[in-house]
């Protein structure tokens, strides 16, 4: 609703790829706020999600999330890590998917950043297959560190899950290649290296 509200003209696609009794970890480029109104509004998952836990001590956001039962991410320390990924095996159930960006961030240009293991690494713990996830427009409708919205065309494009069952510790490196050249295949000419 909230991206109507902005006058966005919305596009979605790949629901077909999903089947609504598997848990999944889905993974996004993070060009802008809107991002997170894209996914609640067209992915129709439920979905928790892994989020900085900066985003805890954000007045609205961080008890919206704690309500929520959304996981808040520790770096602090190996340990802590390891706690974030016990804390999202709690949150699963068999309709329920985690929803993160690896990137970490909102990108300042709109282009795909690097990305980060954690996503990887609890998809692998959990052995639930990654859903890579192509956002564009956000960062057209909304620049980071900006209040001002500019109505903008949305699309979310939902690609086929990847499986990591058969999967190695040590091919968690090539699941973040695979999952990121998707996600950038799909990415506008203009959002593209």
């Amino acid at each position: 609703m909230t991206c109507w509200l902005a006058l966005c003209r919305i596009k979605s696609s790949g629901h077909e790829n999903l089947n609504s009794k598997q848990s999944y970890v889905f993974v996004a480029n993070h060009q802008g706020a809107f991002d997170i109104f894209l996914i609640y509004g067209f992915l129709n998952q439920n979905i928790k999600w892994v989020q900085k836990a900066s985003l805890r001590n954000i007045p609205l956001v961080g008890f919206a999330s704690e309500m929520a039962g959304h996981v808040f991410v520790d770096n602090s320390s190996p340990a802590a890590r390891a706690n974030t990924i016990r804390e999202a095996k709690k949150k699963m159930t068999d309709d329920v998917s985690i929803m993160l960006f690896p990137e970490g961030a909102r990108s300042r240009t709109g282009k795909l950043g690097h990305f980060k293991r954690g996503a990887y690494q609890i998809a692998y713990d959990l052995r639930l297959p990654i859903v890579p996830l192509t956002i564009n427009g956000p960062f057209d409708v909304m620049k980071r560190g900006s209040l001002c919205l500019k109505p903008n065309k949305l699309e979310l494009i939902i690609h086929k899950p990847i499986c990591t069952e058969n999967l190695n510790e040590c091919d968690i490196p090539t699941l973040i290649d695979e999952s990121r050249k998707i996600i950038h295949s799909a990415l506008w000419e203009k959002f593209k290296d």
